[in-house]
């Protein structure tokens, strides 16, 4: 069995979220320090690393990103190599991204590339994100670390191994989360005249929040909000004196966000009028959108089509929303999906990759970094 997809089922059995992947911070570390250091720099930032590689012929600095944080899910897949962390689980890949990264520092410590080489082992990308932190804190404290183009690649269940698929342009939407906390009057519900219902100011919330998009975003344009999870109330004799709306928020380009954010603010101060309640709006974390550049999306997909065993594939924008969009919003640069042939798709418990990726997309982002 090919050493890094050991290195992927180590990973995987200590999933951790954001800012918190302590134990993940240290295996990374370890690994790299028993490498040859002759070419690397090591740099940590929180539960982060930043990994320089000294090229033979430089003349620009080329990055790549990995995510390092899991999901709180409760992992279903019956691995033998499952989660240890009860509760947790990698169920959107990031274990075979950093297996993948570790196997290009090794190589790269073994034998440099012409160019330098950044390698940015980034946490909480699934929130609260940690790209722009890192990013400012790279221009403020190492800018000579900061890359002049950058890439990364995300797992993709529905490709088969081998798939390059990026595009020119919006890949990933913007996001943000949503989260909408009311309070009233709670009471016996015998006397619902003496309180302030909140099950009711929620119900309505719920539906008005449907109506943003049909009637405030150009038919012409994609946005989509979503709740995934309504709580109210305690028990079922009390009118409920709170409750919380949990979602999401994806859009094609930041005027619509925008917009969108404006139509939620107004329907809540509605709310708050027409129940005479309170309501507070928390966007929580927000993902810029991820543009790629095209000359790099370009010279991925050229790329693809000689590389042995590669299928490039030209795909369309999706709603997915990427912690990298901060790292491409002020540098050249690009993402692409690749194959993992997975029944189970990204946040799922029964999410189980195939492992064969990690060797093929090792070959394929080092031999791509060295031709830069």
């Amino acid at each position: 069995m090919n050493h890094l997809i050991e290195v992927r089922r180590d990973l995987h059995k200590i999933p951790e979220v954001g800012f918190n992947e302590f134990k993940t911070q240290s295996y990374l570390l370890q690994f790299i320090s028993s490498l040859e250091q002759e070419y690397i720099q090591v740099t940590t930032w929180k539960t982060g690393i930043v990994v320089f590689i000294k090229g033979k012929d430089p003349t620009k600095l080329i990055g790549w990103r990995t995510d390092i944080d899991a999901l709180p899910v409760h992992e279903e897949t019956g691995l033998s190599f499952a989660s240890e962390h009860e509760g947790y689980m990698h169920a959107c890949g990031h274990d075979c991204h950093m297996a993948v990264a570790l196997g290009i520092v090794e190589a790269f410590s073994k034998q440099p590339p012409a160019q330098n080489v950044v390698i940015y082992f980034q946490p909480a990308e699934e929130g609260p994100g940690g790209a722009k932190p890192m990013l400012d804190w790279l221009k403020a404290e190492h800018p000579k670390l900061v890359a002049d183009e950058i890439y990364a690649l995300h797992i993709a269940p529905e490709y088969a191994v081998g798939t390059i698929a990026t595009k020119p342009g919006l890949l990933f939407a913007n996001t943000s989360e949503l989260f909408i906390n009311l309070k009233g009057v709670g009471g016996h519900a015998a006397f619902p005249h003496k309180t302030r219902d909140m099950t009711i100011a929620a119900a309505n919330l719920l539906l008005q929040l449907q109506t943003i998009i049909s009637r405030n975003i150009d038919p012409m344009d994609s946005a989509v909000i979503t709740i995934g999870k309504m709580a109210a109330g305690t028990v079922q004799n009390v009118i409920a004196e709170n409750a919380r709306l949990e979602g999401t928020i994806r859009t094609l380009n930041a005027y619509a966000m925008a917009e969108v954010k404006r139509r939620i603010e107004a329907i809540c101060s509605g709310i708050e009028a027409a129940f005479e309640c309170s309501v507070t709006i928390d966007y929580g974390s927000m993902y810029y959108e991820v543009d790629n550049d095209k000359d790099c999306a370009d010279a991925l997909l050229q790329f693809a089509e000689q590389f042995e065993d590669a299928i490039a594939y030209e795909c369309p924008a999706a709603m997915t929303g990427e912690d990298f969009g901060y790292f491409i919003k002020d540098i050249p640069g690009a993402m692409f999906w690749t194959g993992a042939n997975s029944l189970f798709g990204l946040h799922h418990a029964k999410l189980a990759p195939d492992e064969s990726l990690i060797p093929f997309n090792m070959r394929f982002v080092e031999q791509f970094i060295r031709q830069c």
